[in-house]
């Protein structure tokens, strides 16, 4: 006889099961293992679909698509739980020690809690479809809007925007990103098999030298995407600075650099041209990227070049 086992009724040691497991709802969470079993089967099924079909030429549309889905679930539930927040804090400052308050007060707190518990389960089954998707197609998801805190499946990524303004505020004595910035910027082209061992090199020398390091870059394709995907499996800290190019047109590159460097990184390495010598030799260095290390050294930052190795 086969007994039926439910993914509900599994339990682990995890943070996120030891949440739900103290909101007191009577009715059951779904494991973190079993969101994480989710997301993986949702882009699973999706490739599987679409795989061999007209609609593959829209793979990484309807790829991102549902990755992307439920990050902006996240964000929309985490802004919910914000809001009850808000009003546990309105409702503790009135407190006035009634019944009525009480009750109030504990219906907001609950209301908060369970937001964090539903923010956390999406951002699960969305970091799982993201490593899916990375597995299966090499490409590397990214939130093109909005900080993406990271599970143990992914790097955490912060706007640079956002992190600059807290590195502002670690100046007055507050907070500020964590661990040292080590921001990178390379060519599209260098996307090679060799390219990627330098780029890995380097990364790896970096975490070396500072075991607390952010990484840094714009999130472009080629090179930077596979710095993004060494971040990913070396749980390093991501922070984007997105060339916006419906505000600066083709200055956005070089905009998105100045950003870099308002971060104030300990190390700026640069990948200017694909280290695959066949590909190099018809190639110009990557502008944006020279434009970089420029500024770098003209900012009085450290800036290592990475080259292909000596012959």
């Amino acid at each position: 006889m086969q007994t039926y086992s439910s993914p509900f009724s599994a339990k682990s040691d995890s943070a996120f099961d030891d949440l739900t497991g103290s909101l007191g709802d009577h009715r059951p969470h779904p494991t973190e293992d079993a969101l994480i079993q989710l997301g993986r089967a949702l882009m699973t099924e999706l490739l599987d679909v679409i795989g061999d079909t007209a609609l593959e030429d829209y793979q990484t549309i309807l790829g991102e698509g549902l990755i992307g889905a439920f990050h902006s679930i996240a964000n929309r539930i985490e802004r919910d739980a914000d809001r009850a927040r808000d009003t546990m804090r309105s409702l503790d400052r009135d407190f006035d020690g009634s019944e009525a308050a009480d009750t109030e007060l504990q219906e907001a707190t609950a209301k908060a809690r369970a937001g964090d518990a539903a923010t956390q389960a999406a951002e699960l089954i969305r970091d799982a479809a993201a490593e899916t998707w990375t597995v299966a197609t090499g490409e590397v998801w990214t939130a093109w809007r909005g900080s993406r805190r990271g599970t143990h499946l992914t790097a955490a990524q912060l706007e640079a925007k956002t992190a600059i303004r807290a590195i502002r505020k670690r100046r007055d004595g507050e907070a500020d990103p964590g661990g040292t910035i080590v921001a990178f910027r390379g060519a599209p082209t260098a996307d090679t098999q060799g390219d990627a061992g330098r780029i890995f090199d380097a990364l790896n020398w970096a975490l070396k030298q500072w075991p607390d390091m952010a990484l840094a870059t714009t999130g472009a394709k080629g090179s930077e995407k596979l710095a993004i995907k060494w971040a990913g499996q070396k749980g390093v800290k991501l922070i984007l600075a997105r060339a916006d190019f419906e505000t600066h047109g083709k200055a956005a590159p070089f905009r998105a650099n100045d950003e870099l460097i308002a971060l104030e990184p300990a190390c700026c390495l640069t990948l200017v041209h694909s280290v695959d010598r066949a590909r190099s030799e018809d190639q110009r260095p990557f502008g944006p990227a020279a434009n970089f290390g420029q500024k770098a050294m003209e900012s009085g930052l450290r800036h290592v070049p990475i080259k292909a190795k000596a012959a």
